[in-house]
């Protein structure tokens, strides 16, 4: 299983960015990194890591892994959650990164008072690029699981295989890579509740 911790600012995801993409989606990109930055400033992931390392993770599992090319999906990945846990809105969103950016981003965002499973089976109906910015999120933060408390590890582990896992099939690299995740926490499923 690979793991997706290269890049934890924009100098270190800048030249494999540039080497896989081209240079007018790179420097969108930049200006989504800026942006979110702006955005999250001194948030925190629970582990205690700066919040925007999750953004640069979840951009090199669709780049690096997944082989994404999508501008619009690329900046929605480094944009998924700035409506959901800053201030910023998705009109916001829309006016510096167009409707499209906007909308991924809305497929992606739990609406306030959401019950986290009705936002998470609501997926199934969201395009396939909304859907792809899901899988790379999740990617980033099942991937070292082990870094959080065990009670959180299992409902994680179980809320992944539930709702994201059956969205990962129609795409053929997040589908394998989930798998071998699977299979290296299985044994979560022996846990108590």
């Amino acid at each position: 299983m690979e793991i997706f911790t290269s890049w934890t600012c924009w100098p270190e995801a800048e030249g494999p960015l540039a080497k896989a993409l081209p240079p007018e989606t790179v420097g969108v990109l930049r200006e989504a990194v800026a942006f979110a930055g702006r955005r999250h400033g001194v948030q925190q992931r629970p582990t205690g890591r700066p919040y925007l390392e999750h953004l640069f993770e979840a951009l090199e599992v669709a780049v690096i892994g997944a082989g994404t090319m999508d501008r619009d999906v690329l900046v929605a990945i480094v944009l998924h959650d700035v409506v959901e846990d800053t201030p910023c809105t998705e009109s916001e969103v829309a006016r510096r990164f167009g409707p499209r950016v906007a909308a991924l981003v809305r497929w992606v965002t739990k609406q306030p008072g959401a019950v986290k499973a009705d936002y998470l089976a609501s997926l199934v109906k969201a395009p396939p690029q909304a859907v792809l910015v899901k899988l790379a999120d999740r990617v980033s933060n099942v991937q070292q699981l082990q870094r959080m408390p065990w009670r959180f590890q299992r409902r994680y582990y179980l809320e992944t295989v539930a709702y994201i896992m059956p969205l990962a099939g129609a795409h053929p690299w997040f589908a394998h890579w989930y798998a071998d995740w699977r299979e290296r926490w299985r044994r979560v499923e022996r846990w108590p509740a």
